[in-house]
């Protein structure tokens, strides 16, 4: 498997700092969040979808994917919702990503749970188009509103689609109660990569140094590993919404190791 981590880890760091810690601390990839208060966002000129794409290149470090806000789910009217997956969909193209993230985001006292499903399903399936000509997968992470693998799948298994998958956000999965076995043998058909954390308890989710609180990441990755899944591990640490926890790049080095140590005590 490949290790990424995401630059939510480091909110507005420039880009060669990024690739720098990158490839200092031994990771293959990074994750992207595609927001305007980021150096990378659909709002990039084509002559700085170049330069970014060269950038990466040049440093060796792939870039995995873009972190989009789009709530598929979400009600209202879809051709906002879809001008913005298109929108990341195009910068994913130009800078050479394999993946955008989505957000299910419906909302409980406005939808059913039916209505959210085919809301977001239509939406993705519109999408899915513009993705096949990008050449980008599009994934819903388990998140908010469809946090566990089994309401991820009632969104996808309508879509259909082999440009619309799964992120696989391990605190969400975990927090909504499911065993990630359960998680695994759900979304396998449909899985892009998987982001890894760790927190402290189901009430406090500040992010922590891998393998300092209760997630099950080493149940993780030995799942992946016995059904020879070969894809990303992605590090989401979530500092952007908790200004007290830790500066990311003290941790990188030791998450690095505790990655490695999963993944040699599964193999």
């Amino acid at each position: 498997m490949k290790l990424a981590f995401s630059t939510l880890g480091v909110p507005g760091l420039p880009l060669p700092d990024v690739t720098r810690l990158a490839t200092e601390h031994g990771y293959h990839g990074v994750e992207l969040r595609a927001h305007p208060e980021e150096p990378v966002h659909p709002a990039l000129s084509p002559a700085e979808r170049v330069e970014v794409a060269a950038h990466f290149k040049t440093a060796g470090v792939e870039i995995l994917g873009l972190a989009g806000y789009a709530r598929v789910a979400a009600p209202g009217d879809d051709e906002p919702v879809l001008a913005e997956i298109r929108a990341l969909l195009d910068l994913a193209r130009d800078l050479g990503a394999p993946y955008i993230r989505v957000f299910p985001g419906a909302d409980a006292h406005g939808q059913s749970p039916a209505e959210a499903d085919a809301t977001a399903a239509r939406r993705l399936g519109t999408a899915a188009e513009h993705a096949t000509d990008a050449g980008v997968r599009i994934l819903l992470e388990t998140h908010d509103s469809h946090r566990t693998a089994a309401d991820a799948i009632r969104v996808l298994g309508l879509v259909g689609h082999r440009q619309v998958g799964a992120l696989w956000d391990v605190m969400h999965t975990w927090l909504g109660g499911e065993q990630p076995s359960e998680t695994y043998a759900a979304l396998s058909p449909y899985l892009g990569y998987v982001q890894v954390k760790d927190i402290a308890s189901a009430d406090d989710r500040t992010p922590l140094p891998l393998g300092a609180g209760v997630l099950p990441l080493a149940e993780c990755v030995e799942i992946l590993s016995r059904h020879g899944w070969d894809g990303w591990l992605c590090w989401e640490y979530e500092k952007r919404w908790y200004e007290e926890a830790a500066p990311l790049p003290d941790l990188l080095s030791a998450g690095r190791t505790h990655l490695g140590r999963l993944l040699n005590d599964s193999a």
